[in-house]
């Protein structure tokens, strides 16, 4: 599409890339076909090409409106519609760019500042969130069901994590709600990949990928959190790690944008984007591994729910469930795989309504082959399904570290 960038718009660091973008957009609509917001609302402002429109108006010149930010903040970013386009629009950064300019022009109101603001100081401090979970987890027959529904039921152990042994060696990032909401996570992980003969080892400065920060209004802060990430890593990176292994899907894509989000930053520049081409899903390292050689064979009767992040993002679409095959794990059809289950971060906080629609979409998909238990791959999307109360939603590696012989 044609663009005319207003003169306050040129002078933005992203507004060429922003300009490229929407040229290469043909208003083609395709885009829409596979929106889950807009498959649930029908409103043209709230699929990908009503969005761009939106984000085009307001580079243009045109008055910056609560009812263009709404629009926005109702996209769970998804990148679905990015899978879906024939001419390949860069959806996800434009929405990044149309957002920081939006919300710089309207202020929010009082509520939704706090909420994301408690939001930003919550979820990234693990020890606080640990802390917090055990407080709710006493208190729980006294908390609002909204709440009480997203802490989680029956932890299971973390188990014995193995110490550093071996001479191949990877960092991997621990999370900031993972070790609260399902602590066994990253210690299956540690343990497969000790059977593997990979050593998992410690980089406690690091924290927080930024994701959060990023998308919740505080651009600048999620940058700041890469950086410090960057830093903690770099050593152990010199002398011999050969990758930044992520468990949690949503981290890993935004870890693997940290080379672009970084590219204009003179001091972090090269090191941003050699961290993004290490940044690893944990199933890139394990598909490479002979894990038949470590696990028995299993099967168990499974479905696997594909976050967005590791098929749009990462396009990593099928990798984890060839892996679960190779294993002899019993892999159930989902319908419409493709379509988000509604947890996006902290979507399922901030737009809680359409996040429960989305969510019963996607476990009826995703039971309709009747598992005995659904995996996923992403923190998130596996609090989220399991808020419903229904089949029990695990991290696909702890499925694969039961099957360790």
């Amino acid at each position: 599409m044609q663009t005319n960038l207003s003169e306050q718009s040129k002078l933005l660091p992203r507004a060429e890339e922003a300009d490229k973008i929407l040229r290469t957009c043909v208003h083609c609509g395709f885009c829409n076909a596979t929106c889950p917001t807009y498959q649930l609302l029908g409103d043209e402002l709230d699929g990908p090409r009503g969005r761009i429109y939106l984000i085009k108006q307001v580079l243009e010149g045109a008055p910056a409106t609560a009812k263009a930010q709404l629009h926005l903040d109702r996209c769970l970013t998804c990148r679905n519609c990015e899978t879906t386009c024939p001419s390949g629009v860069d959806y996800h950064n434009l929405l990044d760019i149309g957002r920081a300019v939006i919300d710089q022009a309207v202020p929010r109101p009082a509520s939704q500042r706090l909420l994301r603001q408690g939001l930003r100081a919550l979820a990234p401090n693990p020890h606080l969130f640990k802390t917090l979970l055990q407080i709710g987890a006493t208190f729980r027959p006294l908390l609002p069901r909204g709440i009480e529904a997203k802490l989680p039921h029956d932890l299971p152990a973390a188990g014995e994590r193995p110490a550093p042994r071996h001479a191949r060696r990877v960092l991997m990032l621990e999370g900031c709600v993972q070790p609260g909401l399902s602590p066994n996570t990253n210690a299956a992980t540690a343990r497969v990949l000790d059977r593997l003969g990979i050593s998992v080892i410690p980089a406690p400065e690091a924290g927080c990928c930024g994701a959060l920060d990023y998308h919740l209004d505080a651009q600048a802060m999620g940058l700041d959190r890469a950086r410090r990430n960057i830093d903690a890593w770099w050593p152990h990176l010199e002398n011999g790690a050969e990758a930044i292994v992520q468990t949690a899907s949503g981290c890993g894509a935004f870890i693997k944008d940290y080379g672009h989000l970084l590219e204009r930053d003179p001091v972090y520049a090269a090191k941003a984007q050699r961290v993004s081409e290490l940044a690893l899903d944990l199933v890139q390292v394990l598909a490479e591994e002979p894990l038949e050689r470590v696990c028995a064979a299993t099967d168990q009767r499974i479905a696997f729910h594909c976050p967005c992040t590791l098929q749009h993002a990462q396009k990593l679409g099928g990798a984890v469930e060839a892996v679960l095959t190779r294993l002899g794990f019993n892999l159930t059809a989902v319908p419409d795989s493709h379509l988000c289950c509604g947890s996006a971060g902290t979507y399922s906080i901030t737009q809680p309504e359409l996040a429960r629609q989305l969510r019963d979409n996607k476990l009826n998909a995703l039971e309709s082959g009747h598992p005995e238990v659904i995996a996923t791959a992403n923190i998130g999307c596996q609090s989220h399904l399991n808020s419903a109360g229904r089949t029990p939603v695990r991290h696909w590696i702890e499925l694969v570290d039961q099957a360790l012989r």
